[in-house]
């Protein structure tokens, strides 16, 4: 096959299967290549792969970038004829056209090989068997003897002890050989296809929609002809809806007809985006009773990362390690305090007494938004009874907005979302989360403490001013609150 010729890889499979226009934009269009950025899923995944090595003393890596197949390929074939290399990672093939990298390719004793495809995720998902099923078909076509199929993942109840990481115990391996193999008679019909579409002169006319994956790199460019009121927007908005709606040619929610069948809050949106005049409940002012002021504005920050930082701690488990608070008094004065731990402990501890000191000894609402930071001051309860009454007196005290925004205020501006991020500069013109520098949502925030306590930075990047940033991020976060607090009880005249 000509090495300019449209080819499949593992990755192309399953994304043609998901969306066969995600396929073909893929090949045709490509996005230059670029080193994933330290923190993202994809570096994640990467360093979760090399630590998997770890399971297969002795293997050896294909060390050649994706562009080298030919060499790769001749690499692979000199290893697996040497009885001696135990295992291969990034072992490459290539069977009618489709070119995998297996992530650990073991050779079993007595004869034969076993597939082990690892993945920085906890649990099986439908993806993973596609990965694998592919994968099966390119390796059984090449003729190997493959005895054993296995999906090698995070396991989530492992709990890091002192000193190093238990990589066995840290990683589950599950045999998936039944489920794969039920795949395989369907995969030269699935590749004929996708080798069709490759072929094609234009992409597949795929509307974008709530089938798409969150992480599709082309979603601003299939929904940039959507009108700014795209029926998708509808909160709630469930899939026989759309399909009525698609029926009808009608993708702008002002044109949605009265007699279309929506729920309180949907019909609600078309209200507000039809006549262009914002939504107050007339019961707003009695939601507002409980929330003062006096007020306390509360944020928390966590991290969670997929290889644990701390003893005692799992992957994936949610470690608050910042705070942000904004004090408004009876005579409407505005302070702020705020806390970011130390990145070389578990920050667990810190946080919570910074908390305690923060905020106990007084009996004003602290108003959160979202049922977030219940949540975590529930957790720490667990984690450090000594503190667990006082704890428990700043639970009762949280007051979510969250919950008085969406029953009882619309604006045009909210785009069908109730985050803060929609809400507080629609409410509060002042708030303006673009002119943050380098952090400005909670994911950013939660990688970049990954960075920095992992000792992972991109280069250019330095501790302090990432520090810095997680600071002015959680304060605005909280300053928002304040805002739209502020503007609330003015739309509830008082």
């Amino acid at each position: 096959m000509p090495r300019d010729a449209p080819y499949l890889t593992k990755s192309r499979y399953v994304q043609g299967l998901t969306c066969p226009k995600w396929l073909w934009l893929g090949w045709h269009e490509p996005a230059p290549y670029a080193d994933p950025e330290p923190g993202s899923p994809a570096y994640v995944g990467i360093e979760v792969g090399k630590k998997a090595h770890l399971l297969f003393p002795g293997g050896v890596l294909i060390d050649f970038a994706p562009w080298q197949h030919a060499e790769a390929v001749k690499h692979t074939s000199d290893l697996m004829a040497d009885p001696a290399v135990p295992a291969i990672f990034e072992a490459a093939l290539e069977y009618q056209g489709v070119r995998i990298r297996v992530d650990i390719l073991e050779r079993l004793p007595g004869g034969g090989w076993g597939i082990r495809e690892v993945k920085s995720s906890g649990s099986v998902k439908d993806d993973y068997i596609h990965d694998l099923a592919i994968q099966v078909y390119v390796l059984t076509g090449c003729g190997l003897d493959l005895r054993s199929i296995e999906l090698v993942h995070i396991d989530t109840s492992y709990v890091r002890g002192a000193g190093e990481i238990d990589w066995a115990a840290y990683f589950a391996r599950e045999d998936l050989s039944e489920t794969v193999k039920s795949h395989l008679p369907d995969i030269p019909r699935h590749a004929a296809e996708l080798f069709d579409i490759l072929a094609r002169p234009t992409h597949p006319d795929i509307e974008p929609g709530k089938h798409c994956p969150d992480f599709c790199p082309f979603w601003d460019r299939c929904t940039k002809v959507k009108p700014e009121d795209w029926v998708l927007h509808l909160p709630r908005i469930t899939g026989p809806q759309l399909e009525k709606l698609s029926a009808q040619g009608i993708e702008s929610i002002r044109a949605i007809p009265d007699s279309f069948e929506l729920n309180e809050m949907q019909a609600r949106v078309r209200t507000v985006l039809k006549n262009g005049k914002p939504w107050v409940s007339p019961d707003l002012k009695k939601a507002l009773r409980s929330f003062g002021p006096p007020a306390v504005y509360l944020d928390f920050e966590t991290v969670g990362p997929a290889i644990p930082l701390y003893e005692g701690t799992r992957p994936f488990q949610a470690l608050p390690f910042q705070w942000s608070l904004h004090r408004l008094d009876a005579k409407g004065n505005l302070t702020h305090e705020e806390f970011l731990a130390r990145e070389d402990v578990d920050p667990r501890r810190a946080f919570t007494e910074s908390l305690i000191a923060a905020l106990d000894g007084s009996d004003e609402p602290i108003i959160v938004y979202s049922g977030f930071e219940h949540r975590i001051i529930r957790e720490m309860e667990a984690l450090l009874p000594e503190y667990a009454e006082v704890l428990d007196r700043l639970a009762k005290r949280l007051a979510d907005l969250l919950p008085v925004v969406r029953a009882h205020v619309y604006f045009p501006e909210f785009n069908g979302k109730f985050s803060i991020k929609k809400v507080g500069p629609a409410l509060a013109p002042n708030i303006d989360y673009e002119s943050l520098d380098g952090i400005a949502d909670g994911q950013g925030a939660q990688t970049a403490f990954e960075r920095i306590a992992s000792d992972t930075l991109a280069p250019g990047e330095d501790a302090d001013s990432l520090r810095e940033s997680l600071l002015r991020y959680c304060e605005l976060d909280t300053m928002a609150m304040v805002e739209v607090h502020r503007s609330l009880r003015q739309l509830a005249g008082g």
